[in-house]
């Protein structure tokens, strides 16, 4: 299937800085479905084009749409990247019509730290707390009604928490800097933003459908992060399914083989009404 790229679109600005994004759109599929992607890169690194090709065009290949979006990076700290996926969603709902992509109901698809944006994203649609100011289309709703996740880390504490020889060891503390606490050395304050920025602790049964996926051999994310995800969504009565993925790490090749991008897309086509 032919895929068309368009580039570079604003869909908010932050303290005079754009926030852009590109979509991936399949030709001659109708009026598609369509998902936010959000990349990886530890909430440090990373940008919108990551994973063009081998990722975002051959979901869109699949029929499904793809917004992949630029967001607030370190040192900005939780909740603004949220902030940042909540203006998107709106910002798509208003503009579906003109970019030729179905916006009534909407994806958020991420990877890693992508992959933990998409799940808040999931999970606070309720939350007029978190909804923040980006954006130009508050009058829209930043709800969305499906949620794939690739190789998340779910609960902040339990990931920034580490003993001094660990901090030496792996010295990357994601989760303390974009929580913006100290790590190991600041338990109290660390827990305090941990349990208002995790996944894990948001889960209500109103949550919308959610695919979490995980690599068995994931060396950096826990594969027990999805597991705790799955089973906490499942009790409190919300829709999920769990693939593990057999012999992936992180950020395994065997994420955007043929067969996991069309499990996904289906997945994703079933839950936001495409034909």
């Amino acid at each position: 299937m032919t895929v068309t790229i368009t580039r570079d679109l604003r869909y908010a600005t932050v303290d005079g800085q754009p926030l852009l994004a590109d979509l991936y759109r399949p030709q001659g599929a109708g009026t598609p479905p369509v998902c936010l992607y959000m990349h990886g890169g530890g909430f440090q690194f990373g940008s919108r084009g990551d994973d063009s090709e081998q990722r975002l065009a051959a979901m869109a290949g699949h029929g499904i749409a793809v917004l992949s979006i630029d967001y607030r990076l370190t040192p900005a700290k939780f909740p603004d990247q949220l902030h940042d996926v909540k203006a998107a969603v709106p910002w798509l709902r208003a503009n579906a019509a003109e970019h030729g992509v179905a916006g009534e109901r909407i994806g958020a698809w991420g990877a890693s730290a992508g992959a933990i944006l998409a799940a808040l994203a999931g999970l606070t649609g309720d939350r007029d707390d978190l909804e923040g100011a980006v954006g130009d289309h508050a009058d829209r709703s930043s709800r969305v009604d499906a949620v794939v996740t690739w190789f998340g880390v779910f609960d902040m504490l339990s990931s920034a928490l580490r003993s001094g020889l660990e901090a030496r060891l792996m010295p990357h503390e994601f989760s303390a800097t974009y929580l913006g606490v100290g790590g190991h050395a600041d338990v109290a304050g660390l827990g305090e933003a941990a349990r208002a920025a995790s996944p894990l602790d948001l889960v209500t049964g109103s949550a919308p459908p959610f695919l979490i996926a995980h690599g068995d051999r994931d060396r950096m994310a826990p594969m027990a992060e999805s597991q705790a995800l799955h089973d906490r969504l499942v009790r409190a009565g919300a829709p999920s399914s769990l693939l593990l993925v057999g012999g992936a790490g992180h950020e395994g090749a065997a994420f955007e083989a043929p067969a996991n991008l069309a499990l996904t897309a289906a997945f994703l086509k079933v839950h936001l009404g495409a034909a």
